[in-house]
């Protein structure tokens, strides 16, 4: 809860890695889906392990430089770095496909559902995976949009216990 009096401590925000939030991961095609993630652990072997389950070999990986991406260029078309402490973007290689994701997902948890248990995440990440993948800016109406949701919902049921 935050405190109204203006003359407070604040609390430090926190942010990055490092922190207490459960590790997420998305890859995301330039103009195409998206596919998200929950990570146990973020080791390099973890990490490149989910990209090679998903990614083709044909492909250029663009990633900031987080040492655990390192030796993806031996197995892929091409992998490309920005680091983020003196750049973000170098001609077309940058992230900020992947954070724009990111930017939809955290406010939509932070707006809608104000808190996932890390038991539920991969349900909320699939709901925003389709959001992404089904949004108007791949072509997808509003209607077309409700048939797919429902399309995917038929003959299952939902269930549920504690």
């Amino acid at each position: 809860m935050q405190s109204l009096d203006p003359y407070a401590p604040k609390r430090p925000k926190k942010t990055g890695r490092g922190t207490d939030k459960t590790p997420v991961v998305v890859l995301v095609q330039r103009g195409g889906h998206a596919r998200s993630f929950r990570m146990a652990t973020v080791t390099g072997d973890e990490l490149q392990g989910v990209i090679r389950r998903n990614v083709a070999r044909e492909a250029r990986i663009h990633t900031d430089a987080y040492p655990s991406y390192k030796g993806l260029a031996a197995e892929f078309a091409a992998h490309e770095t920005v680091n983020h402490q003196d750049e973000y973007v170098r001609g077309d290689v940058h992230t900020n496909t992947a954070e724009n994701f990111f930017s939809i997902l955290k406010r939509g948890i932070d707006g809608t559902y104000h808190h996932v248990s890390e038991a539920h995440l991969p349900r909320y990440l699939a709901e925003f995976d389709f959001r992404y993948n089904n949004r108007s800016g791949h072509g997808v109406s509003d209607a077309e949009r409700t048939r797919r949701a429902l399309a995917g919902a038929e003959g299952k049921r939902l269930t549920f216990s504690m």
